[in-house]
């Protein structure tokens, strides 16, 4: 069901037009009568060499969009970025950690007050 009007935009997983491109290309260059069998031997091929070398087709097709646009991907982490990276995973940790002793106290007063309720009666 389509929604006229909508404002909702799809975004198209990285890698993914790589993956449609190659595929495009070969169907053009080889003509198949039954494009979804094509199709699938493609991708099952596409996996197997990946299986065998490590490539991912799609994952360096990524990257080389994001380089092309961004410049990033191949880019190495400075040792600064790094650096504040560990720095917020420490205070995320330290919050979570503070947090989920919190709860425990709550419970922990929750059930003495309990106890207390129950030896009054």
């Amino acid at each position: 069901m389509s929604i006229p009007f909508s404002n909702t935009h799809y975004r198209i997983p990285q890698g993914f037009g790589n993956l449609l491109e190659g595929l495009t290309r070969e169907i053009l260059r080889e003509q198949p009568e039954n494009i979804p069998a094509f199709a699938a031997a493609y991708f099952e091929n596409l996996l197997e060499k990946r299986e065998k070398t490590n490539f991912d087709p799609a994952e360096w097709g990524t990257k080389v969009d994001d380089r092309f646009y961004n410049n990033h991907a191949f880019k190495e982490p400075s040792e600064e970025e790094k650096a504040k990276e560990e720095n917020a995973a420490l205070k995320i940790q330290a919050v979570f950690r503070g947090h989920l002793a919190r709860e425990k106290v709550k419970k922990m007063k929750s059930g003495e007050a309990q106890e207390k309720r129950e030896e009054n009666k």
